[in-house]
């Protein structure tokens, strides 16, 4: 690519000002893996929840958020849901452009039923995937035979791409699969997909319980990735490290430098992670009774910290902070403000 073309690029910051939205619609209430840095320990709260998203529940959010750039379905694992092909076409119905799933693919081996979701709709696909051979993705997922499953599930979207359908896969970072992030790329890349990202793990839930035994360091994350730009013999690597602070990733290209979107989702009110002085003016009506609005902002604003040097950095006005479980463990001495005129959201 030419220098023009690198100058013509927004800048991360500049990418995190103009985010879209994301509408979230959080329907498994089980999941057929185990991953040990789930996020949603709480499987007993989550069933109680994503059982009560009926279909005149989705409806009703579908209705609300109208004009969204994505909806997405997601939580548990969504394809465990008999009615998920209705409810994309549903949301298709209902003018949604963009309609994923976040899924560990193992039901996508199958590839009649990808097939029936891409018809009804469904034009991108997020696969979480963890390693690059059975015995490091299954020592993450604690689950047998997941790997070749998902593997297949990969293979059955790749056939449907002619037909517009996207395929981006999530690699949740551990020290385990930290040091095999090319091999990794290497071989979704080669099964088809178009975006790898690697997901820096929230710290909470499962994550926070083995913290100690899964948990890099950013900067340790950082130093990977740099190396793994460096060697992957590509121009524009289709490779993007998420979730992490943008202090810790200096001197990574802002192009493979992504982020979590901003969404909303909506959860039962006595299941929400959200302060009970804001839940009267979230709560839903008509259809959408009991159920209350949450964003990612809520849960940044109840689980991370900004420190006052931070208000010093470029970045400080797209920072969500750092995880308050991420600190107890190592503190404030990888995060350095990187100096410079802050980007306005």
């Amino acid at each position: 690519m030419s220098d023009g073309a690198n100058a013509a690029e927004p800048t991360i910051a500049e990418r995190l000002s103009t985010r879209e939205e994301r509408i979230h619609v959080s329907i498994g209430a089980i999941c057929n893996n185990n991953c040990v840095f789930c996020m949603e320990e709480d499987r007993d709260g989550r069933y109680v929840n994503n059982s009560a998203m009926t279909a005149e529940r989705v409806r009703w959010i579908l209705e609300q958020n109208q004009g969204a750039e994505e909806v997405c379905f997601t939580s548990g694992e969504p394809t465990t849901r008999p009615e998920l092909p209705d409810l994309v076409s549903m949301a298709k119905g209902l003018g949604y452009r963009k309609i994923s799933v976040m899924t560990n693919g193992r039901r996508l081996s199958h590839l009649p039923y990808a097939a029936l979701l891409a018809k009804a709709g469904m034009n991108r696909f997020y696969v979480s995937i963890h390693g690059h051979t059975k015995k490091l993705h299954e020592g993450l997922t604690r689950t047998p035979d997941s790997f070749e499953q998902t593997a297949a599930g990969l293979a059955s979207i790749a056939k449907l791409k002619r037909f517009g359908v996207e395929l981006h896969t999530s690699t949740v970072i551990t020290d385990r699969n930290l040091p095999h992030m090319l091999d990794i790329y290497r071989f979704l890349r080669q099964a088809g997909v178009d975006q790898v990202v690697f997901n820096v793990m929230q710290a909470n839930g499962r994550a926070d319980t083995y913290f100690e035994q899964i948990f890099p360091r950013y900067t340790d994350i950082a130093a990977a990735f740099r190396r793994f730009l460096a060697d992957v013999g590509e121009p524009r690597p289709m490779a993007f490290l998420v979730d992490i602070p943008l202090c810790t990733t200096e001197g990574v290209a802002d192009f493979n430098r992504g982020y979590v979107e901003k969404y909303r989702h909506f959860d039962l009110g006595d299941q929400a992670n959200l302060d009970a002085a804001r839940a009267p003016e979230r709560a839903g009506d008509g259809r959408g009774r009991g159920l209350v609005l949450v964003t990612r902002q809520d849960l940044d604003e109840a689980q991370r910290d900004k420190r006052q040097a931070c208000g010093t950095c470029k970045y400080g006005p797209q920072c969500e902070g750092v995880w308050r479980n991420y600190l107890k463990r190592y503190g404030w001495d990888e995060f350095e403000p990187v100096l410079g005129t802050p980007n306005a959201r």
